[in-house]
């Protein structure tokens, strides 16, 4: 196939395992278009996704390496990608940016930080568990999504960054709509433009008047040993990518192993009985349904060869975990179905090398505290949906359900 035959992908998101299918059955590499028409390369398979993520040849930065950054203004429909690359953060840096970037920031994600969060993670979900039991009394369905997987992260992430209780509703929107790849309109990504400056703009304002005990306060304040510090252009970006990533994964990671356990009793029933653990639930969850289908973008710093295909420098290339973790020829004929009893831990949901996500810790504890209090409170938890009922969130880029209906009793 050539690059004329760019495969649309789904901005909606509605099947990515069927999607991935179809374009692993092409090449292991495809020209492919996200929405708006933007064109990039998506990798089929996990060597290959491994080897491109690890290639010293493949940048996240837009402004050096991006062919097609200056003509984001002739292109209204591109606008929803800035939320993604028209930033100056971890994400979207290379070499020694992202080396600096990494080094000013990464000291407030210490193992030590994490575990003093464990007693309030605990807390905070016995506290949520209590309420959606009250929601259940009756033995009418409640949305596990709602009641637990996404309060649970935010409000943890809400009280680490001290981001009051005025801007928490309006965070939360702000990240919903940046994973929202349903709507490549001009008015959508203006929205989200002045969202961030709204939310992120006066969260650091509140700090800068009222600093706290808090990682916003420590990003504000943080001075490596040669004085360097964080410009406030990449104080906004910083937030918003340790914010959104440190609780909007979680609610996708925590309702995703929610319904594989559901479609899969018997590997319930494994976990309960202590044959599975629950280490190895949420291990399989990020391989077959990893919070993060396909993260835009890389790109290309000269041309690499896949197979027979050429990737000319300056092109887009998107990460996708998704696939990755359906491949067959690394995971085997059964790849796609969920077995918790598989042991395979060398998923790259959370990537890999030098842009490994820093809050998968975070993410862990809070997953491995929700998920066993969730089954233990409610031993009779059952389904409230079929198979055709959950809605995948309007995203190809988050992999998660937009309500999850359970019924708490017998």
């Amino acid at each position: 196939m050539t690059v004329t035959d760019r495969i649309a992908l789904d901005p909606f998101g509605a099947d990515i395992p069927a999607e991935s299918a179809r374009l692993r059955a092409l090449g292991p590499i495809v020209p492919v278009e996200l929405p708006g028409s933007i064109p990039a390369w998506a990798p089929t398979g996990y060597d290959v996704l491994k080897e491109l993520i690890l290639d010293p040849k493949v940048s996240k930065d837009p402004r050096q390496h991006w062919a097609l950054w200056a003509e984001l203004p002739e292109h209204p429909s591109w606008g929803w990608i800035l939320g993604w690359v028209g930033v100056v953060n971890m994400l979207s840096t290379y070499g020694p940016d992202h080396t600096r970037l990494r080094k000013l920031v990464a000291p407030s994600f210490t193992h030590r930080r994490t575990e003093a969060m464990r007693a309030r993670v605990e807390a905070v979900t016995a506290e949520l568990l209590d309420a959606l039991a009250a929601k259940g009394a009756a033995g009418g369905p409640v949305d596990v999504r709602a009641g637990l997987a996404h309060p649970l992260p935010m409000r943890i992430i809400c009280e680490l960054f001290g981001v009051p209780d005025g801007l928490r509703e309006a965070t939360a929107r702000l990240i919903a709509a940046i994973m929202d790849t349903s709507d490549p309109t001009p008015e959508h990504a203006a929205f989200v433009q002045e969202q961030i400056g709204v939310v992120l703009g006066g969260l650091i304002a509140e700090k800068r008047e009222r600093p706290g005990d808090d990682l916003t306060t420590e990003l504000i304040r943080v001075r490596d040993e040669d004085g360097d510090r964080l410009s406030d252009e990449e104080l906004v970006y910083t937030l918003l990518l340790v914010i959104g990533a440190g609780f909007e994964t979680t609610v996708n990671l925590i309702g995703n192993a929610v319904v594989a356990l559901l479609r899969h009793p018997e590997q319930l029933a494994a976990v309960r009985a202590g044959e599975i653990g629950w280490e190895a639930v949420v291990e399989e969850t990020l391989r077959v349904h990893p919070s993060i289908a396909s993260l835009p973008l890389r790109f290309a710093v000269a041309d690499i060869t896949v197979g027979d295909v050429t990737i000319p420098a300056g092109d887009a290339i998107i990460t996708t975990y998704a696939a990755a973790g359906l491949d067959p020829a690394h995971y085997g004929p059964e790849a796609d179905a969920f077995d918790a009893s598989r042991g395979a831990d060398d998923h790259l949901a959370f990537g890999i090398g030098v842009h490994r996500c820093i809050g998968a810790p975070l993410a862990r504890v809070e997953a491995l505290t929700a998920l066993p209090a969730l089954f233990d409170r409610f031993p009779d938890l059952r389904p409230a949906f079929t198979e055709d009922e959950l809605r995948q969130v309007p995203s190809f880029i988050a992999f998660g359900w937009q309500e999850i209906p359970v019924r708490l009793q017998g």
